[in-house]
């Protein structure tokens, strides 16, 4: 006696899994595509192109010496030039994430008594940043890469191998 298609196990097997294949390729490309990641650098051909001009402002920090230490806790940010050149009226510090541009930020710090730059946070920072140190002017440049949180004071110094 003959059996029906629908009653052999071997056909339900040989039809579920072309199935299990449709729906899980499915499943990834709705995954894939309902957050696209954003881009951390939008314009990133203009930026390549710049990288003389950001080693040129590197090296003008490192020629006049300016160096940084970095002391951060929870509730504030202190930044103490160790330089050779220590008077600054103003800095501008960005932060950026790694990876979430959405968790980027920039602070314009001036100078305290002691010639200190403090913020107070209202977040803790935590992950791998790149933190920029730029005057007013814009005619030196201080970059680092940061694995926060750090309890001991951080040396940030001008080096072209962090220039991006």
């Amino acid at each position: 006696m003959k059996t029906s298609w629908y009653k052999e196990p071997w056909a339900w097997l040989i039809f579920t899994l072309p199935a299990i294949a449709v729906v899980a390729g499915v499943a990834t490309y709705i995954i894939a595509n309902h957050e696209p990641d954003a881009l951390v650098i939008g314009d990133y051909y203009k930026k390549g192109k710049a990288i003389n001009l950001e080693l040129g402002k590197i090296k003008q920090a490192q020629k006049l010496g300016i160096r940084f230490n970095l002391m951060l806790t929870d509730e504030s940010l202190v930044l103490s030039p160790t330089g050779i050149e220590k008077e600054f009226p103003l800095l501008n510090v960005n932060f950026h994430h790694a990876t979430l541009a959405e968790k980027d930020f920039s602070l314009v710090l001036t100078a305290d008594g002691n010639g200190d730059f403090r913020h107070a946070l209202d977040q803790r920072i935590t992950g791998k940043w790149k933190i920029t140190i730029t005057p007013f002017e814009n005619h030196w440049k201080i970059q680092d890469t940061l694995h926060l949180p750090r309890v001991e004071v951080i040396e940030i110094v001008p080096d072209t191998a962090e220039a991006n």
